[in-house]
């Protein structure tokens, strides 16, 4: 937003400097971008009139002017102006000025007559890119008055950088508000008089057809104007000291409007309307000629402004070509209206264009501000151009106006917040400054904001207009503090961070990937049931959440792979995320990938690959973690990912906490990894349950160990041999374990032989070799019972 320093203070007063009122704007929110001086340096620059011209003897440009100054002076000055002509009243730079572009004026001879000064264009002065001919003064400027003087100079020219919520600073008088508050003044009431109209002027019907893309709509026809009637000379420099171009009386009266009070308009050639004024989406494929020559195909997604015949205006973006105003114009009508920002957000970018229009409607336009709107344009076109105005025709859907609700500021939360106590006195003249309406409360304030005000929509919005009205450089910089509540952190379960470390110990690297994944990738893997996708995602590839940590996974570690990384190691814990009946349901769940030898490369081992068992060793790392690993067991997986006969279940009782194993090939050949990849994955609820510890003593007497071999179907896994003797020895056995697995020659087919170590002690009294043999022949008749398992000689 770029605006004139003086037009602002025409709406407020403020006792500050220039510089000081640029740090206020700054402080309360409104950042400053940067403040051009117009018209310094402009010393010696005089309103001259021309008095009489001559064609130059030897130069068929240029002209010889007599020009006065004032005082009865006159001066010769040679001039190649297209417009420079007898009667004109154009600025002079006379002997000595400095121009604001460097240009140093001393006497000069062209083509052999001598000049004396000379007269300027907009450009030569630093005030507009213009330099098509002398900048043009009014009739009645006094000549010899200093032209800074005349033109109101120098003027700051300041711009804001306005975030998106502050719609109601995209113009003079909301910015005026803000500046009140913060410098304690009130803005200046505007009186602008309404016109009651008269009832035998024509004014079309206005019809709504789009519901709450646009509630309200004013219109008003002004007939017997001179649509040739020049722009003020005020109206002109305010518009082109904010960065628009004056264009003809009635556009830039609506654009005068939109700058001072928030409100963009169109005008329409009334006698090139035929019927009804209509607002609708547009059809498919509707076509239309814009203002800029431009013609658009538009869908449904676009409002447009039609009539009868067809369409004039893409709404709250731009005008239509054929119902433009002209200088043959002889009757407008006006339009001001309310359209919701979701009905104008992106339909400019889409067709490349950016309006002022749309940049307003987009971030949200006051919708009480239509009729007002209209009024004010109706007055400013009368005064300047004459003709009458007929009676405004408006067009409301009360059910679909936004309304500004009440909300309640707690006193007790604004201090909590800010650090500070406000006086309640301050509170009340910071809100009612900026003009909203505020009802006190026995806890607080019950506020209600103003209808320009779409960003006040809870207590914590409040509580920041407080802040930055008071001053954010008032409130002191003091760190927080509080009383911290010790929580103990329980023994039932394993923590986090516990997991963290000791898959850090085994060598393994956290890897923390995006919980959005490409829903193909998801695919692939075969996990995409109960996918949840994205409404609005940052990209397609990222269009789903994740129901699985191990695909994230494997890309990253494809990613290291590829940067020649020879073993990589990688963990995550994380969520991953399933569509509920109800809601999303997120689970917490530890994976790891790893690839390459099971040790790095030394001097005292020799290379080995990755197998199942090492992989395994590291699950069985976590589940040590929880003291009651005698509880899980690995059970072959059906897992589709899953290489068969080298990956598992892990079951803890009748529960599946995970799975663990190499991937299957073809998974591999559609990743694109040339090489194997051992994974593990598990729930961490599950996994990190176990029973609060307990002591025990340490038993005094000596433990015995007896070794079996046996032959037993090879259908039969291990975890379920050492389960079946764990409850057959109960406390007697301190631990079981295989050491040695033999399939071959003199076993028959189907069958192996299992060598494994019993470890048996007593707490109370030491075993004799009857008791040792006792708890053999009992594992033993066990296990020929469960699993048909006979002894090996």
């Amino acid at each position: 937003m770029k605006f004139p320093e003086s037009w602002l203070r025409a709406h407020v007063d403020v006792p500050v400097t220039t510089a000081a009122l640029e740090h206020r704007l700054t402080m309360i929110g409104l950042e400053v971008e940067g403040v051009d001086y117009l018209g310094q340096g402009l010393d010696g620059v005089l309103v001259a009139e021309i008095l009489r011209c001559e064609r130059h003897p030897e130069a068929d440009r240029l002209q010889i002017c007599e020009v006065a100054i004032g005082n009865a002076q006159t001066l010769q000055i040679v001039c190649g102006a297209p417009n420079a002509r007898v009667g004109l009243k154009a600025p002079l730079a006379t002997m000595g000025a400095s121009l604001p572009g460097g240009m140093q004026i001393k006497p000069a001879k062209l083509r052999g007559v001598e000049s004396q000064g000379m007269l300027c264009s907009a450009k030569e002065l630093g005030l507009d890119a213009d330099a098509s001919g002398l900048l043009e003064l009014p009739s009645d400027a006094q000549v010899g008055q200093s032209i800074a003087a005349h033109l109101g100079l120098p003027e700051a020219i300041i711009e804001l950088g306005l975030t998106p919520n502050r719609g109601d600073c995209f113009s003079v008088r909301g910015i005026a508000f803000d500046v009140a508050a913060a410098f304690g003044t009130q803005v200046k009431p505007q009186v602008i008089a309404g016109c009651a109209g008269a009832a035998d002027i024509f004014t079309p019907k206005v019809r709504l057809e789009a519901g709450r893309d646009c509630p309200r709509y004013c219109g008003r026809v002004i007939e017997g104007l001179n649509a040739q009637a020049a722009t003020p000379d005020w109206m002109r420099q305010r518009l082109q000291r904010s960065g628009l171009r004056p264009i003809s009386l009635l556009v830039d009266v609506t654009n005068y409007v939109m700058l001072e009070l928030g409100q963009p308009m169109h005008a329409f050639d009334r006698d090139r309307v035929q019927g009804d004024i209509v607002v609708r989406r547009a059809r498919d494929h509707e076509t239309l000629s814009l203002l800029d020559g431009r013609e658009v195909s538009v869908g449904t997604q676009y409002l447009l402004i039609a009539d009868d015949a067809g369409t004039l205006a893409l709404a709250g973006v731009m005008g239509g070509f054929h119902s433009r105003i002209t200088d043959m114009t002889q009757a407008v009508f006006l339009e001001s209206a309310h359209f919701a920002p979701d009905a104008i957000i992106g339909r400019a970018r889409n067709l490349g264009m950016h309006t002022d229009a749309s940049h307003r409607f987009e971030r949200g336009v006051d919708p009480e501000l239509p009729r007002t709107a209209i009024d004010y344009a109706t007055q400013l076109i009368v005064d300047i151009a004459g003709g009458r105005a007929g009676e405004i025709v408006e067009a409301v859907l009360p059910e679909h106006v936004p309304t500004r609700t009440a909300v309640s500021l707690r006193r007790a939360r604004l201090a909590r917040l800010l650090g500070i106590e406000i006086a309640d006195s301050e509170v009340l003249r910071v809100l009612r400054s900026l003009d909203m309406q505020v009802e006190e409360t026995e806890t607080g304030w019950r506020v209600t904001p103003p209808s320009r005000r779409f960003d006040i929509a809870i207590e914590e919005d409040l509580i920041e207009e407080v802040a930055r009205i008071h001053g954010y450089d008032r409130i002191p910089q003091l760190a927080p503090s509080g009383r911290l509540v010790l929580v103990p952190e329980t023994e039932s379960k394993v923590s986090d961070k516990a997991l963290r470390e000791q898959l850090a110990a085994r060598g393994y690297c956290e890897a923390i990937n995006f919980a959005f994944i490409d829903a193909g990738l998801l695919e692939t893997w075969g996990l995409q049931g109960d996918a949840i996708a994205l409404s609005n995602p940052l990209s397609a590839e990222l269009g789903v959440m994740r129901t699985g940590l191990l695909p994230g996974l494997a890309a990253t570690l494809k990613r290291n792979l590829a940067r020649q990384e020879g073993r990589p190691r990688l963990f995550e814990l994380g969520r991953v995320f399933h569509r509920g009946p109800d809601a999303p349901v997120e689970t917490l769940r530890v994976a790891a990938v790893a690839t390459g030898n099971a040790e790095a490369e030394q001097w005292s081992e020799s290379k080995r690959p990755l197998d199942f068992y090492d992989l395994k060793g590291d699950v069985e790392s976590l589940l040590a973690l929880t003291a009651d690993a005698h509880s899980v067991r690995f059970e072959a997986t059906r897992e589709s990912w899953l290489h068969p006969g080298r990956s598992a279940d892990i079951w803890r009782g009748s529960e599946c906490i995970g799975h663990l194993g190499f991937l299957h090939p073809r998974l591999l050949r559609a990743l694109d990894l040339d090489q194997e990849v051992a994974v593990f994955d598990a729930d961490v609820e599950a996994l990190v349950r176990r029973s609060v510890p307990k002591a025990f003593p340490v038993s005094r007497f000596p433990a015995v160990r007896r070794d079996i071999s046996v032959l037993v179907g090879s259908q039969h896994p291990w975890s379920a041999l050492a389960s079946a003797v764990q409850r057959c020895l109960g406390s007697r056995l301190v631990t079981v374990f295989v050491f040695d697995q033999y399939q071959g020659p003199g076993v028959e087919a189907g069958f192996r032989s299992l060598a494994m170590g019993l470890i048996l002690q007593d707490v109370s009294r030491t075993l004799t070799d009857h008791d040792a043999d006792h708890a053999v022949a009992e594992v033993l008749a066990t296990l020929a019972r469960e699993f048909g398992a006979k002894l090996r000689g």
